[in-house]
């Protein structure tokens, strides 16, 4: 250790403080005014689907298949991009500042959608609305980790991130209603559409206000006062006796803020590699797994079912409730029976299920009502199962990489999963032959029976740990004494 370092450091007991916090209405302030990102995503991405067919028949954009494509190309490339970029500032400008920041660049890009002129004009306000939904997954999944308790932190993130699905069903419902051309012009509906999240997103802007930084990034950066006075304050506001109680956890760090590019991948690479390979495994393989189904789901309705593309919706509702009701009734077992086993059980169940569900399609034994069923239950797992992979990457890297973690890990999974995925399952559709796209199903089943494996052999058991117990802080010096298991 250099004596310089070793000189010079900060003591305190914080993350101890917010890990024994019990619930309270701070952390339902949190949940929502944070939470609400992947309900904006899922909205986003449902919208830009369900409203294909009426950005062609726009007398004003008029696109083409091709240039639909293509635009939900600049989002995904987008939402790359603004993760990469907005998640490397996270971690040297603080959560707070970058959530306000790519919130307010979501409201801003969504709502000049809403006032496309042209082509151009619509795809680069999707890339930028992309780019802070991007960035806002960075920010925002550094801060839930970092300010719920830790017997709490498993259950919560599931959730937040399966309300993806509460996203989707909302886009889902609401073009059923803004595009039908009995009550607005069919020039009005998909702007409206649009102009739906930004009045979402500026009610959150509203709520964020109230949600504090983090206690944790202010005291790697050495702000060890401000960060004591927001837990103070959250300790006062929640009146538990156990706030009163001084704790004996203590950790000793330098206080010397973020990490270098050169020590992030020095983490990555070779002092947690396996957990990089880990993250790599669970990210993929629910990517292309989720993005080979969901961006192919009304094609195979039409193409395969003569579902008219006007009833899409009705098959999307559904669908997305079994993913938002698997995080919500399975979330609480990954704090209780473990996140091994139950990140395990969700893959492997995900995986077999397709198998058993590509066979029956093969076969020609399923109809447009059958297969919703199937994929409902499949997904009631697998959006669970995807969950867990992003709560993995958030929580076994060091604080002070956690963002920019989250944003590489984030960024190659929507790559594969956005671009990879859809792509190659699009062309199996067009071939119209059942075999092919069975092979398709099959490999992404393979996939996540892989991917369960992995983590039997080198998951990390993170519930009801202290983040700084599960990676220690680059900056730490000395031991965490801490409770395993809390």
């Amino acid at each position: 250790m250099d004596d310089q370092r070793a000189s010079h450091f900060i003591e305190t007991d914080i993350p101890a403080r917010l890990d024994r916090l019990p619930w309270s209405p701070f952390h339902w302030l949190v949940v929502v005014a944070l939470g609400v990102t992947w309900i904006l995503d899922g909205l986003e991405v449902t919208l830009a689907g369900s409203v294909a067919a009426a950005l062609q028949d726009s007398p004003v954009l008029h696109l083409g298949s091709a240039e639909v494509g293509e635009a939900a190309s600049a989002y995904l490339l987008g939402a790359i991009s603004g993760a990469l970029f907005f998640g490397w500032l996270t971690d040297r400008w603080g959560r707070k500042r970058l959530f306000n920041i790519t919130l307010g660049l979501y409201l801003v890009a969504t709502a000049a959608t809403a006032l496309s002129w042209n082509f151009w004009s619509f795809a680069l306000f999707r890339f930028l609305t992309g780019a802070g939904i991007g960035g806002e997954g960075t920010a925002i999944n550094s801060a839930i980790q970092e300010l719920i308790p830790a017997r709490y932190r498993g259950r919560t993130d599931l959730i937040i991130n399966g309300s993806f699905w509460v996203g989707a069903a909302l886009g889902a419902a609401s073009t059923l209603v803004l595009l039908d051309p009995a009550l607005l012009p069919p020039d009005w509906g998909w702007r409206a559409a649009f102009g739906t999240g930004a009045i979402l997103g500026l009610i959150i802007l509203f709520l964020r206000r109230f949600v504090p930084e983090s206690p944790r990034w202010l005291m790697i950066h050495g702000r060890i006062e401000e960060a004591s006075g927001i837990v103070d304050e959250i300790e006062r506001r929640i009146a538990s006796p156990v706030a009163a109680v001084p704790t004996e956890r203590r950790l000793r760090i330098s206080g010397l803020g973020h990490a270098g590019f050169g020590i992030v991948l020095r983490t990555l690479y070779v002092t947690h590699r396996q957990r990089t390979v880990l993250g790599l495994v669970l990210i993929t393989s629910q990517a292309f797994f989720y993005n080979a189904i969901f961006f192919t789901y009304a094609l195979i309705l039409t193409r395969f079912y003569d579902v008219p593309s006007a009833r899409i919706g009705h098959y999307i509702l559904p669908f997305a409730l079994g993913n938002f009701c698997g995080p919500l009734l399975l979330g609480r077992l990954f704090d209780t029976i473990g996140r091994k086993t139950m990140i395990t059980a969700t893959y492997a169940l995900s995986g077999i299920l397709l198998a058993i569900t590509a066979w029956l399609f093969g076969r020609g034994l399923l109809d447009a009502q059958t297969q919703t069923i199937a994929w409902t239950i499949i997904f009631f797992f697998a959006s669970a199962a995807a969950s867990s992979a992003y709560l993995t990457v958030s929580e076994v890297f060091p604080l002070e990489i956690r963002a920019l973690a989250i944003a590489l890990f984030y960024a190659i999974g929507t790559f594969l999963g956005g671009v990879i995925a859809p792509s190659l399952f699009g062309w199996l559709i067009e071939s119209g032959a059942r075999a092919y796209i069975v092979d398709g199903y099959l490999f992404a089943a393979a996939l996540m029976i892989g991917a369960a494996l992995v983590e039997l052999v080198i998951g990390v058991a993170a519930e009801r740990r202290s983040l700084e117990s599960i990676a220690a802080p680059l900056s730490e010096i000395g031991a965490v004494r801490c409770d395993p298991m809390l």
